[in-house]
């Protein structure tokens, strides 16, 4: 394994990473290397392969639109398949009005701009200025400036502070199985919120239900619809970013359907499209539409890009979409299939603070500084890859977000080789 001379891999370092394993095909949720062996894609690569590698209706959905029609510009014309796919997702989610965008981090930005805008063009109305943006401790939102702004102040934004506005910032009450302690914080984190929220906001935005790339950080239910209460009360907008927990993740279509809330805005990507093609959607209330209805041009919504509404997408994506409501019983359940296993290896003297939701399974390992930069995951990761199994850990946090294809035998191995591989790197 050599590193290639021109390509430059996505938040690596190549000083102290190995070199990337060559991949020549997948099929279920199986990844099959150029020297003939396979894996167990135990994370859905990166979290956008929803149903499985090559999954033969969304492949054959996206070739019959590659024959008829693979792109147009959508500022002046429309098609079919962004059609159905806006009014399939406006039904499904609650949202009336789908602007289309290209991956996670610009559906969160579009959301951003939707929400400062409408603000802008009431308070050219003669409304009250609201400036205020509220996040949570703990957040990722994307890569790009806005997303980064928002998300947590961390490794991955430090080089870009001084370009960064700033952001108010709330606890996030984060639990497991077994914790004792999760209402106080909940209690602790709804006051700084009141507090935040005194000061005129324009909007709040979260991860319902699971900050995925922190660690995956869980709260319950119950504090999300406490949330959504004091931000409705406060008059401000509030956005979902099921980016990661959207289409099944937690065990729901949606995690706000999850959590028994409706946000005014909603970012989808990453299993949008069943992981066949990047695409990005911000869906948006009614109301927050009719507020770039106007004759001033200043108050339209300029946004767009090259591949808006790509129809090749939108047809992967009303695939993936069938799939889930023919088979709502492949997300529905996963839950009931990680548990048994999940409090089976929770017993390991090494393994801290489980906790399970939907498709995700995750804990900690006792190793040191809770930490990203830990090296405790790549140890894991490499003897995980020695047992066929490619996993991905956040630092000390490992995880298990499989395909929802994947099969008994399959979840059993990943599990296996996790506890062996803690066993050969903790052991004792």
């Amino acid at each position: 394994m050599t590193w290639h001379p021109h390509l430059w891999h996505p938040t690596t370092q190549v000083a102290s990473s190995d070199p990337p394993l060559q991949v020549r095909a997948a099929h279920g949720c199986e990844l099959e290397l150029a020297d003939g062996r396979r894996l167990i894609d135990a994370i859905s690569s990166w979290w956008v392969t929803l149903h499985g590698h090559a999954e033969p209706s969304i492949a054959a959905a996206v070739a019959r639109q590659a024959k008829q029609l693979e792109q147009v510009i959508f500022a002046n014309f429309s098609h079919a398949p962004a059609e159905e796919l806006a009014t399939r997702l406006s039904a499904l989610s609650g949202l009336q009005r789908l602007f289309f965008s290209d991956n996670g981090s610009t559906a969160v930005e579009v959301a951003l701009k939707i929400a400062w805008q409408w603000w802008h063009n009431q308070e050219c109305q003669g409304v009250s200025p609201r400036r205020q943006l509220i996040a949570f401790n703990g957040a990722y939102h994307g890569d790009t400036f806005g997303a980064m702004a928002l998300g947590e102040r961390s490794l991955f934004t430090a080089a870009y502070e001084p370009l960064l506005f700033g952001v108010a910032r709330v606890d996030w009450p984060h639990t497991h199985w077994g914790d004792p302690d999760a209402e106080a914080r909940e209690q602790q984190a709804l006051q700084q919120l009141e507090r935040a929220l005194a000061t005129p906001t324009a909007a709040v935005i979260l991860e319902p239900l699971i900050q995925g790339a922190s660690g995956m950080r869980v709260v319950r239910p119950a504090f999300l619809r406490a949330v959504a209460e004091r931000v409705q009360a406060a008059g401000a907008l509030l956005i979902a970013d099921e980016v990661f927990t959207g289409f099944g993740r937690t065990g729901a279509l949606f995690a706000s359907q999850k959590a028994g809330i409706q946000p005014d805005l909603m970012a989808l990507s990453k299993g949008l499209t069943g992981g066949f093609l990047p695409m990005g959607v911000t869906l948006a209330s009614e109301r927050l539409y009719q507020g770039f209805i106007s004759e001033q041009p200043s108050a339209t919504f300029f946004h767009g890009h090259s591949f808006t509404a790509n129809p090749l997408g939108c047809a992967a994506a009303l695939a993936s979409l069938d799939l889930l409501q023919h088979n709502p019983e492949r997300f529905q359940t996963f839950e009931q299939r990680h548990t048994p296993r999940l409090e089976a290896l929770s017993q390991h003297p090494k393994v801290l603070r489980p906790r399970c939701l939907g498709t995700m399974a995750a804990f900690e390992l006792d190793a040191g500084e809770s930490s990203y930069l830990n090296p405790v995951g790549k140890r894991i990761q490499r003897h995980c890859l020695e047992q066929g199994v490619y996993l991905r850990p956040l630092g000390n946090v490992v995880y298990l977000l499989p395909p929802l294809g994947m099969g008994e035998g399959q979840l059993e191995q990943c599990y296996a080789a996790l506890e062996r591989a803690i066993d050969a790197v903790l052991p004792g």
